[in-house]
């Protein structure tokens, strides 16, 4: 059975359009394959605290967890989190741009992610990644006009930060379903999402 892991990061609860395509984006794939299991982490209503040095120091370097309760906690969390990423075939990303980058929570959830020996490693060669066999789908909401050849392109610090960190992981090719300009005016939000859901009713199986 496959296994598809669903996130959204958006603040906007029910007026967030990354919310509305990454919900579309899983009702497409499901609806190709009624066998798909979704599960479903909503990194805004449920933030993953950030890293902290005790657990680095835990995780990477292997220090004693001794008796603190709070960081048994939070190791827990980053393993099941990491867990929920390892074992999903296809990953689906809500992500809203703010201030040029990703939401802070979503790089709280990539920081639990990205782990030496489990989505990637050090060679002698440098790093290599580990996930290259992982579907990774980016529903993308972004306020103004940020792609190739905007005024604002050098200010889009999402997508090519997300691009970059799978890649590093090994996902080389994620696919990638952006609403841009949608705070400019109520028509833009329009066509926009129009113009994305349909680019999702093109998906295809993997």
């Amino acid at each position: 059975m496959p296994c598809l892991l669903h996130l959204d990061s958006s603040i906007l609860g029910e007026n967030s359009v990354s919310r509305a395509l990454s919900a579309a984006v899983v009702a497409r794939i499901q609806s190709l394959d009624p066998m798909t299991e979704v599960v479903y982490r909503d990194l805004a209503a449920q933030p993953i605290p950030h890293l902290s040095g005790k657990y680095v120091g835990v995780v990477r370097a292997g220090l004693d967890v001794g008796q603190d309760a709070a960081l048994k906690t939070d190791l827990a969390l980053g393993a099941n989190v990491l867990e929920e990423f390892l074992t999903a075939d296809t990953v689906v990303l809500g992500v809203a741009q703010y201030n040029f980058s990703v939401p802070s929570q979503l790089k709280a959830w990539i920081d639990r992610i990205a782990v030496p020996g489990k989505t990637f490693r050090y060679t002698e060669k440098g790093p290599e990644g580990l996930l290259g066999s992982k579907r990774v789908i980016i529903a993308l909401a972004r306020g103004g006009f940020y792609g190739p050849g905007s005024p604002a392109e050098n200010f889009e610090h999402t997508l090519s930060y997300l691009r970059s960190v799978f890649a590093f992981v090994g996902i080389v090719d994620p696919e990638v379903i952006t609403a841009d300009g949608v705070n400019i005016s109520a028509r833009q939000r329009e066509v926009s999402l129009k113009a994305a859901q349909a680019e999702i009713g093109t998906l295809a199986i993997a």
